[in-house]
């Protein structure tokens, strides 16, 4: 394929190709240059380096960016990914002023071309305004330095530093570790299933179902009475299951979750008089970054699938959410409007503050 595409485009070819790179977040604009470049090797190596100055909201490690390059270019076969934490690329916002290190450089590349058993000839693709483009810093570089074109859309530095803001430049791949999850969480007939699909919608964001309603439709026949303690380890399984796929197609900074295993495990020891200890690994194990609490003061509505209308019973079930809380570490926001309208305004002020960084002051 590469072969074509150099001949097609009149490129010369070259046998092996190296660009190296922080890739956090990986964006299109990196994207359309690796695609550049492999139009001009028959080989191509990318290598990823840690990231000198991290996001502190995003926890992304090598393994994360590897995985996202990786199944990036999963059907181009000729790119290789590597991963690094020996070698240290500086952080420029501008390349106008940077002065290269033409020792440091070189031992750089020379440690690559060792690990990876370059040959000679193999080639440096980086972008054509990249400062060892220079002709005076070209010619003292180990290797020889072939340019991509300007990608001027897509700014590193500025995607880097508000990824939130620059939502629509993050590769697909790597969305998933930049969605931060919300659940909605509250007693029966409080509002929740609603209110995720208001916020999904108004955010174009993706959402988890409830699974424990779901497991009763798809494996109890419809009705709670055949539910008993083993359902509830599937239940939350399912959960997570269905979280995950959610982030992994995330549309938008924000995603939504109906309900978590907190409330999973609230029914089982509401129901059961025990708490399940894998719910609880759950509840550790598969932490979402924010917890919107309904307070469960309004009208009760019986579906046929509820049954814990009494005010006592709504009651007692929100007390045991707040004490698996409080056990967790988990600090949920409350919302205790009544009116179902005043509820979705106050989630969407939580969403805009915690999430993209907006005051409705």
């Amino acid at each position: 394929m590469s072969n074509f595409l150099g001949k097609i485009l009149g490129n010369i070819m070259y046998d092996n190709g190296l660009m190296i790179g922080h890739f956090e977040p990986l964006h299109l604009g990196q994207m359309r240059s690796i695609l550049d470049a492999a139009g001009q090797a028959k080989s191509l190596h990318i290598i990823i380096t840690a990231h000198p100055s991290p996001h502190p909201d995003f926890t992304i490690t090598l393994q994360d960016k590897a995985r996202w390059l990786q199944m990036a270019c999963a059907d181009l076969p000729f790119i290789h990914i590597h991963t690094t934490h020996e070698i240290e690329l500086p952080l420029h916002d501008s390349f106008d002023d940077v002065t290269i290190d033409i020792a440091a450089s070189n031992a750089k590349l020379q440690r690559l071309i060792e690990a990876l058993d370059l040959p000679a000839e193999a080639v440096l693709f980086v972008a054509d305004n990249h400062p060892v483009a220079q002709s005076n810093i070209q010619e003292q570089l180990l290797m020889k330095v072939v340019t991509t074109p300007l990608q001027p859309e897509f700014d590193s530095y500025a995607i880097a530093r508000d990824p939130v803001a620059h939502w629509s430049a993050i590769h697909p791949q790597a969305r998933g570790d930049y969605t931060k999850t919300v659940a909605i969480v509250g007693g029966e007939s409080s509002g929740k299933t609603t209110l995720v699909h208001k916020l999904a919608n108004y955010y174009g964001a993706s959402f988890a179902l409830e699974m424990g309603r779901l497991y009763v439709g798809t494996d109890l026949g419809g009705s709670e009475i055949g539910l008993q303690y083993s359902d509830y380890g599937p239940i939350a399984l399912n959960h997570a299951q269905a979280m995950r796929d959610a982030a992994a197609v995330a549309t938008a900074p924000v995603t939504i979750v109906d309900t978590d295993f907190v409330t999973t495990q609230a029914f089982c020891e509401e129901y059961e008089g025990r708490t399940h200890p894998f719910v609880s690994a759950c509840i550790d194990e598969f932490r979402l970054d924010h917890t919107i609490m309904l307070d469960n003061n309004t009208p009760w509505v019986d579906d046929g699938m509820r049954s814990l209308g009494t005010p006592e019973a709504r009651g007692r079930f929100e007390q045991r959410l707040v004490d698996i809380f409080a056990r967790h570490n988990i600090a949920p926001h409350l919302i205790d409007e009544p009116d179902y309208d005043a509820r979705y305004q106050q989630a969407l002020i939580i969403i805009d503050q915690y999430i993209y960084g907006k005051s409705h002051d």
